[in-house]
């Protein structure tokens, strides 16, 4: 009873052994690597170490018959498409994402562009009113009406010319 025991024990701890690191072959440098998935397509069958039970490599990973050195090394590589380096997805939606971006800021340009071609047309009214000469009023914070005198005028002259040479001046073309 005692060497069933043992016996058992002794089966079920190789069970992980068994089922680990099936594949054994050796890599283009020589050196052995354990794996529990197939080599990669580069390696020739003839330097499979060890395979699985009833597992062989697949057909097309089995080097082929070619006439010369230089027909040998190509079958042995896979005929894979170069990869670009980039993912056409994301270079699609990096495109999209920076025209998005575009049309955005084109849009904001001309908003800020009206709202200063707006502030130009009121300030050369605005200018024009007080160059002719009449009494200019305005409502006060208590709601009162108050006339300016001729220091508060010329302050919004000055005031009305800034506004002017700032917005009806055309952007730079280029």
């Amino acid at each position: 009873m005692n060497a069933a025991r043992i016996a058992l024990l002794a089966l079920v701890c190789s069970l992980p052994f068994a089922a680990s690191a099936q594949w054994q072959w050796l890599d283009k440098d020589g050196h052995k690597v354990f794996s529990d998935q197939a080599p990669p397509g580069d390696i020739p069958a003839n330097r499979v170490l060890r395979a699985p039970r009833g597992r062989s490599l697949p057909a097309a990973d089995a080097p082929v018959a070619t006439a010369g050195p230089a027909g040998a090394a190509a079958a042995a590589l896979p005929v894979l498409p170069k990869p670009s380096g980039k993912d056409p997805v994301l270079e699609e939606k990096r495109k999209q994402a920076l025209a998005a971006e575009a049309a955005k800021k084109k849009a904001d340009d001309e908003k800020v562009a009206a709202g200063r071609a707006e502030n130009c047309e009121r300030a050369k009214t605005s200018k024009s009113n007080f160059d002719s000469g009449q009494r200019m009023a305005r409502v006060n914070a208590q709601g009162e009406r108050e006339y300016l005198d001729d220091q508060q005028r010329a302050t919004e002259i000055k005031h009305l010319q800034e506004v002017i040479a700032r917005d009806c001046q055309q952007p730079d073309r280029q």
